[in-house]
């Protein structure tokens, strides 16, 4: 008889002993990964390509996942990008779903998720009550698991073992591993800014080449001789995935470029980096902030945002007292920092996704404050409220 999909059994193991069963759909596999959630409704396609979510098993709390397909990495934008990809292919180490949808229907569809899934030998598990699974990730923070999938599992027993002996999330260097070797050029315009890519987004190329710039992506660990041999007009640091004190050579070049007064700006793990060359210090949070749906105060104007985030750490407000760094967003849920502005060069940064995609585009207007920045037309330090941590 031929095999359907989510035919196999699957299971994931927590490492507080918690374990979920359901239907495995993907590869046939077995995963070991931070196990997170996203709130997000739509946007599989993107979220899964997202260089951040390296070496994390992603739990979608939106009950039905794949119901409009994955269309081909082929269709391209009027920029030569995947239109519906933040990279050439998925990062993550497996997904979680309520139900997986078999039967997708979209005009853009090529092939169902499981098919993208299984292509690229990332497993995924399905039946699952995310419900209780998120809860249980809420009440105790995110942790480490295992995804297994496939007709012969191993004991409960045995997969504590493996996962008891393997390496913790926050101890490996995923920027090293989703970096490119080599710079790449986007564009042709005489102004360009260097990417330095830590695990970037299409979608930061894209919002920068329509603003008219050239893109030089490149690698994590470019030097700052490195960079000014461009001649950019700014620069950007890039989100991407793991802790940000393991990124010890990109945080020196943005302390370099910072004090020479280069137009920066951080994004997401980018803005851990730019925080970390000035002095301050970030912190893991219990759960992180994964979805669309995430609300930011702007301190300058007082008006509020809903933006699209990804990250596990953020920045330390107390430890920017011992810097030139002040609030510029916070988190209206926590009140943790969402953005910084230096007081003194041209550098701020965002701890959400200005970028979006997937998610809310309110905050694109972040580039063009970049955009002013790199013209010289803005003045640093803007003048900020004061805020209660």
């Amino acid at each position: 008889m031929e095999k359907t999909e989510g035919s196999n059994p699957a299971v994931l193991l927590l490492e507080d002993g918690s374990l979920f069963l359901g239907k495995g759909f993907g590869a046939e596999t077995t995963t070991v990964a931070e196990v997170v959630f996203t709130t997000g409704m739509v946007g599989y396609p993107e979220s899964m390509t997202d260089p951040s979510f390296a070496g994390q098993v992603l739990t979608f709390t939106y009950p039905l996942i794949g119901n409009y397909g994955v269309s081909s990495m082929q269709d391209l934008d009027l920029m030569g990008l995947p239109q519906q990809f933040e990279s050439e292919s998925i990062k993550v180490s497996g997904i979680v779903v309520q139900e997986n949808c078999e039967r997708p229907s979209h005009w853009s569809s090529r092939r169902t998720l499981s098919e993208w899934m299984r292509n690229e030998g990332v497993p995924g598990i399905s039946g699952v009550d995310t419900r209780s699974l998120v809860t249980k990730l809420r009440e105790r923070g995110v942790m480490m698991g295992i995804l297994a999938n496939g007709v012969e599992l191993s004991s409960k027993s045995e997969l504590l073992k493996l996962l008891k002996r393997s390496t913790k999330y926050g101890s490996i260097d995923f920027v090293k591993k989703v970096s490119p070797k080599k710079a790449q050029v986007y564009g042709d315009s005489e102004r360009s800014v260097v990417l330095l890519d830590c695990g970037t987004k299409l979608s930061i190329i894209r919002n920068l080449l329509t603003r008219g710039y050239k893109v030089v992506r490149a690698p994590y660990d470019y030097s700052y001789a490195d960079v000014v041999k461009h001649d950019p007009v700014g620069v950007v640091v890039s989100n991407g995935p793991g802790d940000p004190v393991l990124c010890g050579a990109t945080i020196a070049t943005a302390a370099r470029l910072i004090e020479s007064e280069m137009p920066t700006l951080g994004i997401c793990l980018g803005q851990q980096l730019v925080a970390i060359s000035q002095g301050a210090i970030t912190y893991k949070l219990k759960y992180g902030h994964r979805g669309q749906n995430k609300p930011i105060v702007d301190l300058a104007s007082g008006r509020g945002f809903v933006a699209s985030e990804n990250h596990g750490y953020s920045v330390d407000g107390a430890s920017l007292d011992r810097t030139d760094l002040k609030p510029w967003f916070v988190n209206a849920d926590d009140k943790s920092i969402e953005g910084l502005i230096h007081t003194k060069k041209p550098c701020m940064s965002v701890q959400f996704h200005p970028e979006a995609s997937p998610g809310p585009y309110d905050a694109q207007f972040v580039f063009d404050r970049f955009a002013s920045l790199m013209d010289g037309r803005k003045m640093v330090g803007e003048k900020v409220r004061t805020m209660k941590m």
